[in-house]
């Protein structure tokens, strides 16, 4: 009987990887259809909507146009259809919330393969974390789809807005396969000998206590402000204020294709890749200069005349470069003509302004820029330059195979920080040294001038303003995340995330 028992326990222990390699596999592949079939799913219908569109007061020709069933991700249709933007809002963040479901019930399924099907240990709560999320957010867009429809029937007086059974579904199944992800989980962090978040929280409350006043901060000023990008998406006016202007889809997004986008794109990339790479070397050269200075005096009036002109404001710029460059009566033309030459017609001529506008950003940033060098350049051990010396090594040995590459994480960190904002050019530069003058657009127009001026000419164009910052955002998010992945895999400790 005891050996029988104990071979029965063998057969249990190495059929049970296998039974929850087949019970993953079919608990994945059921969330990666949910998600596939989220768009699919009809989960608001119309009922009664005679009555309804006779409450909305809409014509015959807007009602042909509407369909009887709308899943969450094409609800948003009947709002710009209808006009009826004081859904648009609400509606707009289930879609978002549906998408965000829908990418980690795939994104889970993903990390569950790319661990070749790993059923116990960290690839098992790797895969757990994101499917718990991916089902958490399912969970959300269910329940906002049925407060949207009772939000709907409040405003209208009518039961219009009935939730499909895909909803009360999509509610059953994501709950029963959270708690059950929870179960597995606590399961496999046995095994591993972790504690989840509970504990933790349990153990060191107090830390997470003094978290609280940090999380409000970013919650008020960075997370809540978010909410503006549905500008982008409507047709602001102040009477129907933000959460009830029409809804109007792309539309915002047309004069970006309409305008000059490639151009306007081209210059602000150009400029922000000169501006990063032509000055961060100049900031590593001039740190490692000045670090080299033995005078101490001399040292901190040289970083201070260096790092002085980044206080100048821009306005006092535009007037230094106008008495400079000013046909008539600035320096450079008053010096050329005491030379015997002809005056420069700086400000009709482009092609002068792109090695001006790069020589003015230069001079007012490389000294603010060169103080993150320079503290990285003094943190560095002496040990390293004296066993150099000991070597026999010179001064540009030593910056060469000492200096340069210890400040490679630092020139790192910041280029992965300049180019999340590779599309937001320096607006108060160009604005200030070029303004209005159109002879010089072509040289130097960037996105941010130019929706400046399009969102100043034109009467509450809050949604083109957003829909372009929209766009930058974006770009700027796609190359950074691209770039990190590079840096990742050749230098992963360098990586930000």
């Amino acid at each position: 009987m005891t050996a029988s028992a104990e071979q029965r326990r063998l057969i249990t222990e190495k059929a049970g990887p296998e039974k929850r390699s087949v019970f993953w596999v079919l608990l994945l592949c059921a969330a990666a259809a949910a998600a596939l079939l989220l768009p699919v799913f009809p989960w608001i219908r119309i009922c009664g909507a005679d009555a309804l569109y006779e409450t909305m007061k809409l014509g015959a020709s807007v009602v042909k146009k509407l369909q009887d069933s709308y899943s969450v991700f094409s609800f948003l249709s009947f709002v710009q259809i209808s006009k009826q933007g004081v859904l648009g809002f609400w509606a707009f963040l289930l879609l978002l919330v549906a998408a965000a479901a829908a990418f980690l019930l795939l994104f889970s399924a993903a990390v569950f393969l790319r661990n070749g099907r790993a059923t116990a240990g960290r690839p098992m709560l790797q895969t757990c974390a994101f499917l718990q999320k991916g089902l958490f957010l399912a969970f959300a867009a269910a329940a906002g789809t049925a407060g949207l429809c009772l939000y709907a029937n409040r405003h209208y007086g009518i039961t219009g807005f009935v939730p499909g059974f895909a909803v009360y579904g999509m509610l059953a199944a994501s709950a029963c396969g959270y708690l059950l992800s929870k179960r597995i989980e606590k399961r496999e962090r046995k095994l591993c000998r972790e504690h989840g978040f509970l504990e933790e929280f349990r153990r060191n409350w107090i830390l997470f206590l003094f978290l609280v006043p940090c999380f409000v901060f970013f919650l008020i000023n960075n997370y809540l402000p978010m909410t503006g990008i549905y500008f982008a998406f409507t047709q602001f006016n102040f009477r129907d204020h933000l959460f009830a202007s029409p809804f109007v889809g792309f539309k915002n997004f047309e004069f970006l294709v309409r305008s000059e986008i490639l151009h306007l794109t081209q210059n602000t990339i150009l400029y922000n890749v000169v501006f990063i790479v032509v000055g961060n070397v100049l900031q590593i050269l001039f740190a490692i200069l000045i670090s080299h200075v033995t005078r101490k005096r001399l040292r901190k009036l040289s970083q201070t005349m260096i790092f002085m002109p980044y206080f100048v404001s821009y306005v006092i710029l535009r007037v230094l470069v106008f008495n400079m460059f000013e046909y008539e009566v600035g320096l450079v033309n008053n010096f050329v003509v005491s030379l015997g030459m002809e005056r420069i017609d700086f400000y009709n001529s482009p092609s002068y302004w792109p090695w001006l506008i790069t020589m003015f950003y230069l001079w007012k940033n490389i000294g603010y820029g060169m103080v993150v060098y320079l503290a990285t350049i003094t943190g560095i051990s002496t040990e390293y330059y004296e066993a150099a010396q000991i070597d026999g090594a010179n001064i540009y040995q030593q910056i060469r195979y000492i200096t340069v590459p210890l400040l490679k994480p630092t020139f790192i960190i910041l280029l992965l920080y300049a180019l999340g904002g590779i599309m937001k050019g320096q607006f108060e530069l160009f604005y200030q040294l070029v303004g209005n003058n159109g002879t010089l657009f072509n040289a130097t127009d960037i996105f941010d001038t130019y929706v400046y001026r399009i969102t100043t000419t034109q009467p509450l164009s809050m949604g083109m303003g957003t829909a372009a910052g929209l766009f930058q955002s974006l770009f700027g998010f796609i190359v950074i995340f691209v770039t990190n992945l590079c840096i990742k895999r050749r230098n992963p400790e360098y990586a930000l995330f």
